[in-house]
């Protein structure tokens, strides 16, 4: 069932690419159905799970002279992760029914990313978790170099060569884990039941997966492939980098850096709460002072991933009790869907204001919520989720993370509490400049409000994030279990 969740958009991908002459409008409605399916069967897993440990398994050799294994399942911690993973392709593949250039190859090319995401979420084998790590980077190359705009070929390298170097990283990292074990292994469970490395060995294992996973969420000083890839990219690629991709590091941290190098977690924690800090309050500032709409959207999520660091580097400290600890590791993950949701629907609607105006410079709209009110209204709801308003998603992850890390680390958590004034001041700053005043558009741009498809694509972000922000314990019962298990695992 898990695989089949897994291949089935590959499966559907290569189908498009095999069929010769298969009209453009066959291939986005095939896109949209068969991105459908894969979310129907993600809800039919939630449904079917049971709530303790890891669920779905499948466990078969795959390399066994080097102990590489196919072995997938999911637990708490990548159940939400994957159900964000297909509810953002699906709005992604509706959001593109507009789609005009080179349908087919970019309807392909999404397919094999969901494959790849999805993968990544339930592998349980460190070689696995590579392959989709870096198959992701390959996917989104292309998306930015073949289908962005503006200077996408320079961007798109970029992108590729940091975070390619950070999977080398990564996997330098991976292999020192497998020398350690004994027997030798890549099997995620067995390396978090042993925890074979400790000491200096251990340090320098977790300086290269934290290295690898600090480009891909990205941190700062990680973090400067972050705004040009996705100033450039189109709209939808933006939607699921930011949606998808920079969890697959935030993830690594969770389920990799922490259960499997607690001693060295342990030591090192005050440095990931330091970065995150860093990147909460170095990203917020920055997208302030950002006149470009979309590259305004890419630091908030430098900033945001700094929350996540803030607590996981807490659920690491000596001294915080298995509680604060389990929370700081439940708003992290809680972080990781809010985030997706709510950025993938600011991103999708900063490609609607592309689409009209041809540009992303805030100063060159004005007063558009006169004329498009169900543009201004959804990108106002948005904007306001974003900065963690209550009755959002957004508020109960980041409530989690403070209360999480406020014990362990209370001057960090005080400063990055700032963080979420700056996220409301730059928000507030974009509304005023593109959705009030007089009415101002690009020279010989016509801009008009959502269309349905556009809508049918975003608003079930918002309203899912909003039945989070509502009634989250549909989602807290899911994690919290997971977390607590994740939490007793870094404090051995």
């Amino acid at each position: 069932m898990l695989s089949l969740v897994v291949f089935w958009p590959l499966l559907v991908g290569v189908g498009l690419l095999a069929v010769p002459r298969l009209p453009d409008r066959a291939v986005r409605w095939l896109w949209v159905a068969a991105s459908a399916v894969d979310l129907a069967l993600v809800v039919a897993i939630w449904v079917g799970y049971r709530g303790h440990g890891i669920g779905y398994q499948t466990n078969l050799a795959w390399i066994p002279s080097v102990g590489v294994g196919y072995h997938v399942g999911v637990d708490g911690l990548s159940l939400p992760l994957l159900a964000m993973t297909a509810v953002l392709f699906l709005a992604c593949a509706i959001y593109s029914l507009r789609q005009r250039t080179r349908v087919r190859g970019f309807a392909a090319l999404f397919l094999f990313l969901e494959t790849v995401s999805l993968g990544l979420f339930v592998s349980l084998d460190l070689i696995l978790f590579f392959v989709f790590f870096d198959l992701s980077i390959v996917g989104m190359y292309f998306v930015i170099a073949g289908w962005g705009h503006g200077d996408r070929q320079r961007s798109a390298l970029k992108f590729f060569l940091y975070t390619f170097l950070g999977s080398l990283a990564l996997l330098l990292g991976f292999i020192g884990l497998y020398l350690s074990a004994t027997p030798h292994t890549f099997d995620m469970v067995a390396l978090t039941r042993a925890h074979p490395l400790t000491g200096l060995g251990g340090g320098l294992a977790l300086l290269a997966i934290g290295l690898g996973l600090a480009i891909k969420t990205p941190t700062v000083p990680f973090h400067t492939w972050l705004p040009p890839a996705h100033t450039d990219a189109p709209a939808a690629g933006s939607a699921i980098l930011a949606g998808v991709l920079l969890k697959m590091g935030t993830y690594g941290f969770v389920r990799i850096a922490m259960p499997m190098l607690p001693d060295s977690w342990r030591r090192y924690a005050l440095v990931a709460v330091v970065i995150g800090v860093v990147s909460v309050v170095y990203g917020a500032l920055v997208a302030l002072a950002q006149r470009d709409f979309k590259r305004m959207i890419a630091y908030t999520s430098v900033n945001h991933m700094g929350y996540i660091l803030l607590a996981v580097g807490a659920a690491g400290l000596l001294g915080s009790g298995a509680a604060a600890r389990s929370l700081a590791v439940t708003g992290a993950v809680t972080q990781m869907v809010s985030h997706g949701l709510i950025t993938g629907a600011l991103f999708l609607l900063s490609g609607v204001l592309y689409q009209r105006g041809g540009s992303y410079a805030m100063d060159s709209y004005g007063g558009l919520a006169t004329r498009t009110p169900r543009f201004a209204m959804l990108t106002a709801a948005a904007a306001f989720a974003s900065l963690g308003l209550p009755g959002f998603s957004g508020f109960i992850a980041e409530f989690q993370v403070f209360a999480g890390s406020l014990g362990p680390v209370p001057v960090a958590t005080a400063i990055a509490v700032l963080g979420i004034l700056l996220t409301a001041a730059l928000f507030l700053a974009a509304l005023r400049r593109v959705f009030l005043g007089g009415y101002r558009a690009p020279r010989g741009a016509t801009v008009t409000d959502l269309t349905a498809v556009e809508a049918v694509a975003i608003v079930p972000l918002m309203l899912l994030a909003l039945l989070i922000g509502v009634l989250p314990r549909f989602l807290l019962d899911l994690i919290e279990p997971a977390a607590r298990t994740a939490a007793e695992l870094v404090a051995r």
